[in-house]
């Protein structure tokens, strides 16, 4: 058996007894020995992308929606430089990835060998470990190493205390392919089943005790863990809950799903300054929140491990892995200020949509609520995220994804398509045009791929519309060119090239029907930059003179 085969044979065998069950591939020569390990291992399940990207961000999605590391391959050169952006991704969100780049040996390197870059430490900073893991070699101890290697790459990812992406660099000399001699210096495989090396978790310490008072609120962002938990004591405790959409906890009773609107009134953030905040996750879609955050009189950031916590307020007071929320003595007039609130807001928002058509939020708020339990719902990292954030409900049954570590909108068709690979029941994505358009490449899925149970819903408004939102709209002459950026693209058209189904939506009351169907498919919902402006405008005004009326 050549180097290259053996040292792919194994590592793929460990990778699978740690726990690796998907294999996302981007084809290419130097990769050669890693495709075919990876092809002939029946326990994995392979998916091939022609476009390094969108492979990439395949892989974010399976390993989001699965919570376990997924192993991701290519080849030597610029195709390892595409995988970038999802290795940032992975990093700044905390999903595990398993980067295994292939490279030449040292001897092609700065030689002008085609396909051949710097590639050590190729992504800096953005991965929770990098080894070279030096040209494979007939001799023995090898075996070992690769498997202990395997152990040590899996579970880096894995965390469980800050997951993220590693890099393992893997320089093979040719022969690439197998050259039918089965013979080696020493055993090839890993003994009894499970993993070569075998980790053990130390048990959780006793949490921080948050101050105990009735003033208090329970913030979630995207990357929450131990939801419900939280949730269930914030309850106990008569608080209410702020979630972001991707937090999981807008549900029950305690759910304030108009925060962003009370808190931009200035009337009612003043009257609703807490003495105590807790956060889990990544709070960043709403300004008003972020400027209350400040205010709290103490504020608890709960994080998975001390090596990074999110504070992008510079406010908190407190940093935890476990923090215990306490019952206080008191009644429960702070939480029904806010339930009276909500239910205010909630109404004013509701019926600025009822009246709107088929506006950007609507459409958020509408197909939030058409969905069957059980479904995934991955988000567009600009307005659709913002626009469910600001339109959704609570409700139960529906799990919601973002890209919201680097917030990009690279990759998030093949993003969905992975996180709906690796979801039992149906699932549906919610994007914009641009975003669409940066990852068409997403829909290209061979024939003989698994194919995804995924409906697109795409608002298309021709550009940019999170601009219209912003100050630069306020710059009537370069606007358009450079920050709207209208593309004329037929997306019907788009979607017949890859043979994807497509439907453009006539009518908001035709939502729950054009979402039937099965397999990968769009509907097209068109809107307008300038009524989508107003309509923005119009739930801030109606919201803002709801609240005031009961301050």
């Amino acid at each position: 058996m050549n180097p290259a085969t053996a040292l792919s044979t194994v590592l793929v065998d460990e990778l699978v007894r740690c726990g690796v069950t998907d294999v996302v591939l981007a084809p290419g020569s130097r990769s050669a020995p890693l495709a075919i390990a990876a092809h002939a291992d029946s326990r994995i399940r392979l998916h091939v992308r022609v476009d390094e990207r969108s492979a990439s961000f395949l892989a974010i999605g399976l390993a989001r929606r699965s919570q376990r590391p997924v192993a991701l391959v290519c080849t030597s050169g610029t195709a390892a430089a595409n995988f970038h952006p999802a290795v940032i991704e992975a990093h700044e969100s905390g999903v595990p990835l398993l980067v295994l780049t292939a490279d030449r040996p040292p001897e092609l390197r700065d030689t002008g060998a085609s396909q051949t870059i710097d590639q050590v430490k190729l992504y800096g900073s953005s991965v929770r470990w990098f080894c070279e893991v030096g040209v494979p070699e007939e001799r023995p101890g090898q075996v070992a190493y690769w498997r202990s290697l395997a152990c040590r790459a899996y579970q880096r990812a894995l965390g469980p205390a800050d997951p993220g992406p590693v890099h393992l660099n893997l320089a093979f000399r040719e022969p690439l392919i197998p050259d039918g001699d089965p013979s080696w210096c020493e055993p090839l495989d890993g003994g009894p089943a499970g993993p070569w090396v075998r980790f053990r978790l130390a048990p959780p310490s006793v949490g921080l005790h948050v101050p105990a008072t009735r003033r208090g609120v329970l913030v979630v962002g995207d990357g929450a863990v131990n939801v419900r938990r939280y949730v269930a004591a914030a309850g106990m405790a008569g608080w209410p809950v702020l979630s972001e959409p991707t937090g999981g906890a807008r549900y029950g009773d305690h759910a304030i799903s108009a925060y962003h609107f009370l808190l931009g009134t200035p009337e009612f953030a003043d009257a609703h300054v807490p003495d105590v905040v807790v956060t889990l996750g990544r709070p960043s879609l709403s300004r008003p929140l972020l400027s209350w955050l400040k205010r709290a009189g103490e504020h608890v950031v709960v994080t998975a491990g001390a090596a990074r916590w999110p504070d992008p307020t510079r406010s908190a007071t407190q940093v935890a892995e476990v923090a215990e929320i306490p019952v206080a003595p008191g009644d429960d007039t702070w939480l029904r200020s806010w339930r009276s609130a909500e239910a205010a807001a909630r109404e004013a928002v509701d019926a600025v949509l009822d009246d709107s058509g088929t506006t950007e939020p609507r459409v958020a708020r509408d197909l939030a609520e058409a969905l069957p339990n059980n479904s995934l719902l991955f988000c567009g990292s600009s307005m659709p995220i913002r626009d469910l954030d600001q339109a959704m409900r609570p409700r139960r049954g529906v799990r919601l994804m973002a890209n919201r570590g680097a917030s990009g909108i690279d990759g998030l068709v093949s993003t969905a398509a992975g996180a709906a690979l690796a979801h039992n029941g149906p699932s549906y994505a919610l994007l914009g045009d641009l975003t669409f358009l940066h990852d068409q490449n997403g829909l290209i899925i061979g024939p003989r791929e698994p194919r995804p149970d995924l409906c697109l819903v795409v608002v298309n408004n021709d550009g940019g519309g999170i601009f219209s939102l912003l100050p630069q709209a306020a710059l009537p002459g370069p606007f358009e060119r450079v920050f709207g950026t209208p593309h004329g693209v037929d997306l019907s058209y788009v979607a017949a090239a890859t043979g994807t189904p497509h439907t453009l939506l006539s009518s908001i009351g035709d939502l729950p029907k054009a979402l039937r169907g099965e397999g990968p498919r769009m509907v097209e919902v068109r809107t307008d930059r300038e009524e989508n402006a107003r309509v923005h405008a119009a739930l801030r005004e109606s919201t803002q003179k709801a609240v005031r009326a009961l301050l």
